[in-house]
């Protein structure tokens, strides 16, 4: 099994970024999946899931400002992040799972998000 995150970077408050999680290894379609986030110095924080039927769901903290789809024909699970707050810094990680409590991350690296001015 393989997850590799890409499509961080340096934004600035109030701007948008797309993540892309391309997954290998296992049936994507059948499988729900989600993202997590950890800022420096905090703890792993979950973001975001959606289930193989594609309802989703999302934490508090980033509710009508990111959006997790996915692709099953490109087993790709994304998240679109927008009207990004400095506290929204973080490497995000995808999970095979829709909640924090059925995740596994399978040692995937994540990807930096940076939000500065």
């Amino acid at each position: 099994v393989q997850l590799v995150e890409s499509g961080g970077g340096v934004v600035q408050p109030g701007g948008s970024l797309t993540l892309s999680c391309a997954a290998s290894g296992f049936t994507f379609s059948r499988s729900d999946m989600g993202w997590a986030r950890r800022a420096q110095g905090k703890r792993l924080e979950w973001v975001a899931g959606i289930y193989s039927d594609e309802s989703a769901y999302y934490s508090d903290t980033v509710k009508g400002r990111f959006t997790i789809s996915r692709d099953n024909a490109k087993n790709t699970v994304y998240l679109q992040l927008n009207s990004l707050k400095p506290e929204d810094m973080a490497v995000y990680y995808c999970a095979r799972g829709a909640t924090f409590a059925s995740a596994f991350f399978y040692g995937t690296q994540g990807t930096q998000v940076t939000v500065s001015s």
